[in-house]
């Protein structure tokens, strides 16, 4: 008999909590037959409907139902940390409790588990039900990660992946305040099979992702996985510099030989414009990691619990 934790983040998913719990005991036939025990943990991040009070309500039908309230929400990477930090199982797997990650692949990842791979990762090949531009944004996203970083990050990952205890070791290990987990799995390596899938939309409510959060999570896994903008802002600043002496060259010369008069205050302010915005955009840049070391050497907890049973 083999323990599995099964990892579900929650954030304001009432509706969603009971369907997932439904969905998952579907596979109750494949469970039995590989001997395999359920440990089924909740993270509540913060939520403000009736997502615990929902939870409580499996607990009490079924005793391998668990629950970490965290006391305000500290976002999804918290979350699944807390349930990688606080689960038991043999093997984890981490869900989304929307339903976006389908319980149905659990007997397909855990045949591969069998063939000895170390963890079982999934991948959307189609983002149907999503907005083109948000849809066109996350696949950029994906090709500069593979210019600028060396850690494999696959286009159109999710986070649902079945892992070993060696594996999720690994990944505890890594007690970083600005995580990119996406980045990490990539990381800490291990041998990984890789499932596809169409994209599921919702089976309740709406997405709590909106552009400007993608946005900021992009941030921080470019700054989290690629020191490539520091080099960008080096490499601009050398180039600005070069322009700059040939210019003054060619300002010297033109009046040495021709004698025209210097002149033209209207290309000058254009030019200070531009120099200036490449100077606050390189200080952004630096801007942004020191904003994360910062973070880091405060030390500060990841997530604070508020109630687990």
């Amino acid at each position: 008999m083999c323990l599995l934790s099964v990892i579900v983040p929650c954030y304001n998913e009432e509706e969603n909590v009971p369907l997932f719990y439904e969905a998952l005991l579907q596979n109750r036939p494949f469970f039995e037959e590989k001997k395999i025990s359920l440990e089924i943990l909740y993270v509540d991040d913060g939520s403000g409907d009736r997502t615990v009070e929902e939870i409580r309500k499996l607990r009490d039908e079924d005793q391998r139902v668990h629950l970490i309230a965290f006391s305000r929400n500290f976002g999804k990477e918290s979350a699944m940390f807390a349930g990688l930090e606080n689960c038991n199982g043999d093997y984890v797997v981490m869900m989304d409790v929307d339903l976006q990650d389908p319980p149905s692949l659990l007997p397909e990842m855990f045949s591969y588990i069998e063939k000895g791979y170390d963890s079982v990762a999934t991948r959307r090949v189609s983002r149907k039900g999503e907005p083109p531009v948000r849809s066109f944004f996350a696949r950029m996203f994906y090709r500069l990660m593979k210019k600028i970083s060396r850690t494999e990050i696959m286009d159109g990952a999710r986070d649902y992946r079945l892992m070993t205890r060696q594996m999720v070791d690994a990944i505890l290990s890594m007690r970083e305040y600005n995580r990119f987990t996406k980045g990490i799995f990539g990381w800490v390596g291990f041998r990984t099979k890789w499932l596809e899938y169409e994209n599921v939309e919702r089976a309740k409510g709406e997405t709590k992702w909106n552009f400007w959060k993608l946005f900021l999570y992009s941030l921080d896994g470019i700054t989290a996985f690629s020191t490539a903008p520091l080099m960008l802002a080096s490499v601009m600043g050398v180039f600005f510099c070069v322009v700059a002496f040939a210019m003054i060259l060619f300002i010297i010369v033109r009046k040495l030989i021709f004698g025209d008069p210097v002149s033209g205050w209207p290309s000058l302010v254009c030019i200070i414009l531009m120099t200036s915005g490449v100077q606050f955009f390189c200080t952004g840049i630096l801007g942004q990691y020191l904003a994360k070391t910062y973070m880091e050497v405060k030390r500060r907890p990841l997530y604070l619990v508020k109630e687990r049973f």
